[in-house]
């Protein structure tokens, strides 16, 4: 005996340890986090969904396109009737992840078609339809009529032709994307034609959005 007291154990290493786990563990949280989001977006495109035009059943549009558009941007204007406050619809089932303004929305309306203009796509609409395949509808008339998350069905209206946003007369901006990029429009399975923006172009579709 020496006469001096035990020296207490040290709980450094233990302490360490723990440190070094709730580290790691977090660590993997973060990495399952990531990959969570990566992933999908890395997959490739699934197969392109049937899309529909956007428009009445039955109904034949104009779609046309012009230089400084940027390609594969299609604009729908109606052959017959007013273009202001027609139904817009869902080209595909999906589910919405965008419903409200793109840039601001102007003050164009039937009242006062030539009001101030907005910027961007006004009111507008974006669906996921799964596969990495998305559509967009741009300046819309007013707010649309469907919510972020919420699941529509192919020819369930979404909103209202109209001239919000950077827009020169009432019509209905469309786009397809496949992942990150824009593609050509098809319609019932058949390409729209509406492609390059070098010239001002157009062509005349009809619908077979008919719902079913």
């Amino acid at each position: 005996m020496t006469g001096q007291p035990p020296r207490p154990r040290s709980h450094r290493p233990r302490r360490s340890r723990l440190v070094l786990v709730v580290l790691a563990l977090g660590a993997l949280a973060a990495l399952v986090a990531v990959a969570v989001v990566v992933v999908p977006l890395v997959r490739p495109p699934g197969p392109r969904p049937l899309f529909q035009l956007p428009v009445a059943c039955g109904e034949t549009w104009q779609l046309g396109t012009y230089p400084g558009h940027d390609d594969y941007d299609v604009d729908l204007f109606p052959i017959e009737g007013e273009a202001w406050g027609r139904p817009v619809l869902a080209s595909y089932g999906g589910r919405v992840t965008e419903a409200g303004v793109n840039g601001s929305v102007g003050g164009r309306t039937p009242e006062d078609p030539e009001g101030p203009r907005g910027r961007g796509g006004g009111y507008w609409v974006k669906i996921d339809h799964g596969g990495r395949w998305e559509t967009q509808y741009l300046h819309l008339l007013e707010p649309p009529m469907v919510e972020v998350g919420q699941r529509v069905e192919q020819g369930e209206q979404i909103g209202k032709v109209g001239s919000t946003g950077n827009s020169g007369a009432p019509h209905l901006h469309y786009e397809q994307r496949r992942g990150w990029e824009k593609v050509e429009a098809h319609f019932d399975g058949v390409p729209s034609g509406i492609t390059h923006d070098d010239t001002e172009y157009t062509v005349r579709r009809t619908s077979n959005n008919c719902g079913g």
